[in-house]
């Protein structure tokens, strides 16, 4: 199955207003107290909510969202449309409309609260309250977004131009050797996640000196249960190494529980030697 089938390329952009706004009297005052010969030498912003929680909220959501969406698609475009596997797609589709709903209602919330949240601001600041710093609801409302985009991802071959038939060939060309090089990237970064979590899970199984004792908690356990159900998905090159690694990740933590971590030094010590031979076995 080629690429183009077995995957699609998901955008996600959500869009917080700052809710920041740059003080020149303050910026200007600081300045001239401390010597300063030039503007570039620092700003003073307020935080227009100050003493407020309700926006950053929507922020902490809002980035929680993007840290889903990278963990459940590969890199493709810098800084833009990411690859989603099609075996992910409906579970994607469900999990990104509950997550548009729940940011469309924390806004709805923020919107209704604005006015008491901007009286909440001015108590907490004081002489540096101006009014005519504040956008009217209708304004902040269009700050805030929460859009998703799939497109597909076309065939190398899919080249529907009127132009020489020996350019035709350049443009499919480059366009595969960019196709295989993102793929790469993309793959490089499964195999990264999966080097991280190996030495992160290795190191904390390095029994401690004296009487200290580690703290497990159960997501030593699920970690790797969960990288490991995603792999599955999202080793859309097929690369065999891959899909071993994880197998041999997935035999090493068969049967293990945090309880079984937490008071037997044996596991605990068959487990990082399963691990430590998976690390040994590929070149990362």
């Amino acid at each position: 199955m080629s690429i183009s089938s077995s995957s699609i390329l998901a955008e996600l952009n959500i869009s917080v207003w700052t809710a920041n706004k740059l003080d020149k009297r303050i910026t200007n005052d600081v300045l001239i107290a401390n010597g300063a010969t030039h503007l570039d030498a620092g700003q003073f912003r307020k935080n227009l909510m100050s003493g407020t929680t309700i926006r950053k909220d929507i922020a902490d959501f809002a980035a929680s969202c993007r840290l889903w969406h990278n963990t459940t698609t590969l890199p493709w475009a810098d800084r833009g449309a990411r690859l989603l596997p099609t075996s992910l797609f409906l579970d994607y589709k469900t999990e990104i409309n509950k997550r548009k709903m729940r940011f469309d209602h924390m806004v709805e919330h923020f919107l209704r609260e604005y006015p008491k949240l901007q009286a909440q601001a001015q108590q907490h600041l004081g002489a540096l309250y101006n009014p005519d710093d504040y956008p009217s609801a209708e304004e902040v409302v269009s700050k805030f977004g929460f859009r998703m985009v799939f497109t597909p991802l076309p065939e190398a071959g899919d080249f529907r131009l009127d132009v020489a038939q020996e350019d035709l060939e350049s443009l499919r060309s480059q366009y595969e050797a960019s196709l295989n090089s993102r793929l790469a990237e993309a793959m490089q970064s499964q195999w990264d996640k999966l080097h991280d979590l190996l030495s992160r899970m290795s190191e904390k199984l390095v029994e401690p000196e004296g009487e200290d004792k580690r703290r497990w908690h159960d997501t030593f356990i699920t970690n790797a249960h969960e990288l490991c159900s995603m792999l599955g998905h999202l080793n859309v090159a097929g690369d065999p190494k891959l899909d071993e690694a994880k197998r041999k990740l997935e035999h090493a933590m068969h049967g293990v529980d945090i309880d079984d971590i937490k008071e037997d030094i044996d596991v605990r010590e068959d487990v990082k030697a399963k691990l430590d031979k998976i690390l040994s076995d590929y070149s990362w």
